[in-house]
């Protein structure tokens, strides 16, 4: 809607208002978090968590202000099909692709309200990060401590001690809804990186299909399903990240259906078991091949669109 105005100034108005509503969530969240720490009762704890923490930070005021920016800068979106039922009041574990550092925002644009508010599974290291950190523990995400592989190798034990580790952290999940995201590739994709990591995929990088099994044995029985989500920017010579400051990503594609959890494929060992890992290696590269041919697709008639 502000796309007429010069690019610079376009860019500079959508970092303000980004970083304004990253900061006034911040500002809720931390208050939040304050009466959350000194509320003696466990309800009334899971209470601030669902309601205050989840609903009217996550999914309200950060929610609102993002889709208020994206209105101004970009306009009414207009290219999004979600298939399946979703829930916010159900926990959902959300598979995508991943390209940009507005992948984030925008997943929570787009999923807010119809979804619980999203989580990560995240490295024990990000918890002494300043801001970071002190967000990711008011809003209970889960850290993880894993063991390095030599340090597993010579006692395999440790394996299953940092699962259970994940499992407690994940048990206050029962009582609040939650969506946890898991970006398959573990880093955004560029064409440079596909090559240089042999990517067979020609949109895609290779998915780390440990990690999503990780997930699942974590919290398989908590999820109602799984949103197979793909995002398809608009192509642009500025990037996914440079268009999207500027105002030029009101097109950007968005498909996501709703998956049944593969019952078959929870509490598996996916590093010691191989026939347990290859079924589920199959299982994840069907998910990519044919996420790999919608994106082809999309970005096609993105091109024809123009």
């Amino acid at each position: 809607m502000l796309r007429w105005l010069p690019a610079l100034l376009v860019i500079a108005l959508s970092f303000a208002l980004l970083l304004i509503a990253l900061l006034i969530s911040f500002a809720l969240l931390m208050l939040g978090a304050l009466v959350k720490f000194l509320t003696p009762s466990a309800r009334g704890r899971t209470w601030l968590a669902r309601n205050w923490l989840g609903a009217f930070v996550g999914n309200g005021s950060w929610w609102g202000l993002n889709r208020l920016t994206y209105l101004l800068m970009h306009g009414p979106r207009r290219n999004i099909v979600i298939e399946g039922e979703l829930d916010p009041d159900k926990t959902w574990l959300l598979v995508c692709n991943h390209q940009s550092y507005a992948d984030i925002p925008l997943l929570v644009d787009i999923f807010g309200r119809r979804i619980p508010f999203t989580r990560f599974f995240l490295k024990q290291e990000l918890l002494w990060m300043p801001v970071i950190g002190m967000a990711c523990m008011a809003l209970d995400m889960p850290f993880v401590k894993r063991h390095s592989k030599a340090a597993i190798a010579a006692n395999p034990a440790l394996r299953q001690q940092d699962l259970e580790v994940t499992r407690k952290a994940c048990e206050k999940y029962r009582q609040i809804p939650v969506t946890m995201v898991n970006f398959l590739e573990g880093t955004r994709f560029t064409p440079a990186k596909r090559d240089a990591k042999g990517s067979p995929y020609r949109n895609l990088l290779r998915p780390k299909a440990a990690g999503l099994s990780f997930a699942l044995n974590a919290m398989g029985d908590q999820f109602a399903g799984i949103v197979d989500v793909t995002l398809c920017y608009v192509p642009s010579r500025y990037g996914t990240l440079g268009s999207f400051l500027r105002g030029q990503q009101r097109d950007i594609a968005v498909r996501a259906r709703v998956l049944p959890v593969p019952t078959d494929l929870v509490g598996g060992d996916y590093q010691d078991d191989p026939e347990f890992r290859e079924r589920f290696q199959n299982w994840v590269n069907a998910l990519w091949e044919r996420k790999d041919e919608e994106l082809s697709r999309l970005k096609a008639e993105a091109l024809q669109g123009r």
